[in-house]
């Protein structure tokens, strides 16, 4: 017997006859609350410049910053997420960079709990940005990234970051072994309140490239790949796993990277493990979806927003995307 009344009596179109209708049995809504906003930093004063690949996005000085972290409290966005893009002459092997005190994002850390305490700071802790070779962490002869040895940097590197300021310690570098290494570090360091926001699921894709222009490690990884460290996207079991071992090293929350075209990965990850999931919109997807609006292919805000919504039906309980503040807007004036 069906549990649904068979037409005529039951017509579900009635539920589609007028907006009040459909708003009051939409399932899911998308909210600002839901967005963290990722960010280009580079160095200089009153600096700003265009990613050329991702239109509307520029790598912006410490002083620029701070006028879009003012946006987004004003917008509703509860988090920012930083990216340096590192001066090549201060690129090494080793990424030695990244553990300088003084460094760019710890003192853009610095400035933002100054001026804005209240918006929520979230940080990248990866070597690709840093390194003269563009790999996420430090490699031997042949070009193979060791693990333990760039897991140490890592977690140093986080440590620095969270006395800096961070409240998420977001590591993307997909090593073995991190997620523990850095909890373990943060309590020792009396940080116990650091979250840690594990790209857990991030695959080896060609939608991030974007993003190697943004943050300068496109040119120093050259035809190099990152697929004996990111998963491969033919899988999804592998998914599954990688996530239960962050929640057990204790991570806080995970990280399915790419988005749309992980969207079952997103869905496995809630249905299996009911912890906070998020979903990064990458650099490939957003300028995909600024291109055709430019070529005046598709109308622009109806697909943003659609495409946000398909990341909370999937089961994202917040979604990074260089949309966030765009986003806001439209949400602002739309309702």
């Amino acid at each position: 017997m069906t549990p649904y009344a068979p037409y005529p009596l039951g017509r579900p179109r009635r539920l589609r006859f007028d907006d009040f209708t459909r708003r009051m049995v939409r399932e899911h809504q998308v909210t600002p609350d839901d967005f963290i906003y990722p960010v280009f930093l580079h160095e200089g004063s009153n600096r700003r410049q265009a990613v050329a690949s991702m239109p509307g996005v520029e790598r912006l000085s410490i002083d620029l910053l701070l006028p879009v972290a003012e946006r987004c409290l004003e917008l509703g966005v509860p988090c920012i997420d930083l990216f340096p893009a590192i001066d090549a002459e201060r690129k090494d092997v080793d990424g030695s960079e990244a553990l300088n005190p003084d460094g760019l994002v710890p003192r853009a850390i610095q400035a933002l709990k100054k001026e804005f305490p209240e918006l929520g700071v979230m940080t990248d802790v990866a070597l690709d940005p840093y390194t003269s070779h563009g790999q996420d962490g430090v490699i031997d002869e042949s070009g193979y990234i060791l693990n333990d040895t760039t897991v140490e940097i890592l977690t140093r590197m986080a440590v620095l970051h969270a006395q800096a300021g961070a409240d998420i310690i977001s590591p993307s570098d997909m090593m073995d072994g991190r997620i523990l290494s850095m909890r373990d570090a943060l309590e020792e360091e009396g940080l116990v309140n650091t979250r840690l926001m594990a790209y857990s699921a991030k695959y080896a894709s060609a939608f991030y490239g974007p993003f190697r222009e943004a943050v300068g490690s496109a040119a120093s990884l050259g035809k190099s790949n990152k697929k004996n460290y990111q998963m491969d996207p033919a899988n999804g079991d592998e998914a599954l796993r990688e996530v239960a071992l962050d929640i057990a090293e204790g991570a806080d929350m995970v990280m399915v990277k790419p988005g749309l075209p992980y969207l079952d990965i997103v869905w496995r990850v809630k249905e299996a493990f009911r912890m906070p999931t998020f979903a990064y919109q990458v650099s490939g997807e957003y300028a995909m979806l600024k291109a055709a609006a430019q070529n005046g292919w598709i109308d622009h805000d109806a697909v943003m927003m659609e495409s946000l919504l398909a990341f909370k039906r999937a089961g994202a309980d917040g979604i990074l995307t260089y949309s966030a503040l765009e986003a806001a807007e439209w949400l602002r004036q739309h309702g």
